[in-house]
């Protein structure tokens, strides 16, 4: 009976700490000052120029993308992904920058 209720009061202790431990957003981390002030004076800057860049990219690379059916994937290359790493993406966090496919909604092939 007692190593029943010792059995369980772990459990419930375990299981509470993993909630906690899981619902801890990586956000409430202390970034680096250093890396939110270069990703908010040189990376976004540069990031906005390449997401107009792709843009015009994109634009131009229509008449052959929308024959061979690419659209969707040229634009997620060339507008998508720079526009998230400009504009979604948290100042400071390079973790997943270039690995973002889940988050835009890509397939995996």
């Amino acid at each position: 009976m007692k190593l029943k209720q010792t059995f369980r009061k772990t459990i419930g202790l375990v299981s509470t700490l993993a909630l906690i431990n899981a619902g801890c957003p990586r956000c409430l981390a202390a970034p680096d000052p250093a890396l939110i002030t270069a990703d908010a004076l040189l990376v976004r800057p540069v990031s906005l120029v390449g997401t107009i860049f792709g843009s015009l990219v994109f634009v131009i690379s229509l008449p052959v993308s929308v024959p061979s059916k690419s659209v969707h994937r040229t634009a997620r290359a060339l507008v998508v992904k720079p526009a998230h790493a400009t504009f979604k993406r948290p100042l400071g966090d390079f973790d997943d920058w270039g690995n973002d496919s889940e988050k835009l909604g890509e397939d995996s092939h």
